[in-house]
C-alpha cells in the first residue's frame, strides 16, 4: 500500500496496490504491519462499522472524547465520498483546520483519522457503502457532533447545488468553538 501524508500531522491517505487482469482485480486490503509503519505505533482496531447512503446524505462532523476517543480508517466499497477530517487537538498548530479527500469504490483507498480527530462525509454518488474500523468502542456517552455546516470551520463540501440530507442529531451539533471550550477532546 501506498501512504500519502496529508496537510494535517497524523491524517494519512491509504492507497492500495490493485492489479488488474482479464479476471478482474487483486489487492492486499489491509497489512497491520505497513499501517503501524506509516502511522508510528501499534495500532489495534476493535469495531468495524458499515452505512448506506444516498446521494446528498451527510453524516457527521462525528467524535469521541476521552477515555473513548476513537481512530477511524474510513474506506469506501461502493460508490463515492468526500471525506472530511477536522484537526480538533488542542495546541496542535493545525486545530481547526480540515483536510477533504474523495473516496470511492473503485480506487479502494482509505482515510486515516487519528484520535482528536471530527470525522464526516457526504455522498457524491446514488449510493455508497462505507466501511469504518474503529479503534476504541462505540460511546453514546461520549460521542459528540459539530455542526457540519458550522462557520469558523468553513468546510468546502462539495455540494454542488445539493441540499445535505443531515439526522437531527448532527443537525443540532455544537459548534466548534463550544467543542475547544470543552476542553474535553
Amino acid at each position: 500500500m501506498k501512504i500519502e501524508t496529508t496537510a494535517l500531522s497524523g491524517v494519512l491517505v491509504v492507497r492500495p496496490r490493485i492489479f488488474h487482469d482479464e479476471r478482474g482485480f487483486f489487492l492486499e486490503s489491509w497489512n497491520q504491519k505497513a499501517f503501524d509503519q506509516a502511522v508510528g505505533r501499534k495500532v489495534r482496531f476493535v469495531q468495524d462499522n458499515h452505512s448506506r447512503s444516498r446521494r446528498g446524505v451527510l453524516r457527521g462532523l462525528h467524535y469521541q472524547v476521552a477515555p473513548a476517543a476513537q481512530g477511524k480508517l474510513v474506506t469506501v466499497m461502493s460508490g463515492k465520498i468526500f471525506d472530511v477530517a477536522v484537526d480538533l487537538r488542542s495546541g496542535s498548530p493545525t486545530s481547526g483546520q480540515w483536510f477533504g479527500e474523495e473516496l470511492c469504490g473503485d480506487q479502494r483507498s482509505s482515510l486515516w483519522i487519528p484520535e482528536g480527530f471530527a470525522h464526516g462525509f457526504v455522498v457524491l454518488s446514488d449510493e455508497a457503502d462505507v466501511l469504518y474500523k474503529t479503534t476504541e468502542f462505540y460511546s453514546p456517552e461520549n460521542e459528540r457532533c459539530i455542526r457540519w455546516d458550522d462557520n469558523d470551520l468553513d468546510i468546502e463540501w462539495p455540494l454542488s447545488g445539493m441540499t445535505p440530507l443531515v439526522s437531527a442529531k448532527d443537525a443540532a451539533g455544537i459548534s466548534f468553538k463550544v467543542a475547544m471550550a470543552s476542553r474535553k477532546l
